[in-house]
């Protein structure tokens, strides 16, 4: 029997927060920034092989599948996603979580935070990682060229890959070089970590999440977007007929309630299409705002994300960032 695989985690994996796990061990960055690096890599966390991450998942599947990732997984998905990404980095092979959740006071008032601090086994230099995980739509027509971040927004309307890479690069990213920050981690960091004079820090993100393309129109790939991101599509309600129509007799299908946005379910949670739509057009009926499916075809053993937004979306579109953009 061939195992399937879908977005890179193996269908052996059951629970919830075990596969989300699978699923952040794979998935690429939406985009690049430039001057800092992406996410840590596999051989970073010290996973050399397929095998290997696959035994890491083994060993670490009791505690991933007990009270409170369960709870975890209702939370809000950005929460839910740094939790992950605390949990990988303190118990990989070649990684150790020094910090998190780091806030910097001046007189009562924070003056911001920074997510995760971490070192690698080789290296006791501490790194700075931010992390977020986004699912943008991408509009035929907008703000700017056709290959502007600005057009990719938020289900909701209220964020955009323009402002979040903005906000990550000139605000997130550069934090944790300034005055304030500097004087709190030399509180937080071990002497063997900080030394007497704390050294620059290596600061890195991790941006995971899918880019959805309008199925009705073309739309390039966004400035700055990595080639192996993660591609979806999205329609509107009164297209999705067309669309279904398009995608296979037999595609089995799931829909996807947010904040369960990150890995797929097991197959064997994939019903007829045309079930798991309902569900979804149903859902959009009560609450007008996008919702999610994932596709998969027998034939090829592969998944499609696929939005379907109200025929009016979006109701808003975000203003471009007001400290222009990270390139």
């Amino acid at each position: 029997m061939t195992l399937v695989s879908l977005e890179g985690v193996d269908d052996t994996l059951t629970a919830p927060a075990l596969r989300d796990m699978a699923w952040l061990l794979h998935a690429p960055d939406l985009t690049a920034l430039p001057g800092y690096a992406g996410r840590p890599d596999n051989r970073t966390l010290g996973f050399t092989s397929h095998d290997g991450q696959a035994a890491w998942l083994g060993y670490h599947t009791a505690f991933l599948t007990q009270h409170p990732w369960e709870n975890c997984h209702r939370a809000r998905m950005g929460h839910y996603h740094e939790t992950l990404w605390r949990y990988l980095l303190d118990h990989a092979p070649n990684t150790r979580l020094l910090a998190r959740s780091v806030r910097v006071f001046k007189r009562r008032k924070t003056l911001g935070e920074m997510d995760m601090l971490y070192r690698t086994r080789g290296d006791p230099a501490p790194i700075h990682l931010e992390v977020a995980i986004k699912f943008y739509l991408g509009l035929p027509e907008g703000p700017g060229e056709a290959t502007s971040q600005n057009r990719w927004i938020g289900p909701g309307g209220i964020d955009s890959l323009a402002r979040k890479c903005a906000h990550m690069a000139h605000r997130q990213l550069t934090f944790s070089a300034s005055a304030a920050a500097r004087q709190t981690l030399r509180y937080w960091l071990a002497p063997r970590d900080s030394g007497e004079t704390l050294p620059p820090l290596r600061s890195q993100f991790a941006m995971p999440g899918v880019l959805f393309y309008p199925w009705h129109a073309t739309l390039p790939a966004p400035e700055g977007s990595t080639p192996d991101h993660h591609h979806g599509l999205w329609c509107y309600a009164r297209d999705w007929p067309a669309l279904r129509a398009m995608l296979g007799a037999d595609a089995l299908g799931v829909w996807l309630p947010k904040p369960c946005w990150l890995a797929p379910p097991p197959l064997a949670a994939f019903a007829p299409l045309e079930r798991a739509a309902n569900a979804a057009l149903a859902r959009l009926e009560k609450h007008p705002a996008p919702q999610q499916l994932m596709v998969y075809a027998p034939e090829t053993r592969r998944t499609r994300r696929v939005f379907i937004v109200p025929n009016d979306w979006p109701r808003q579109i975000p203003l471009p960032p007001a400290f222009g953009s990270p390139g």
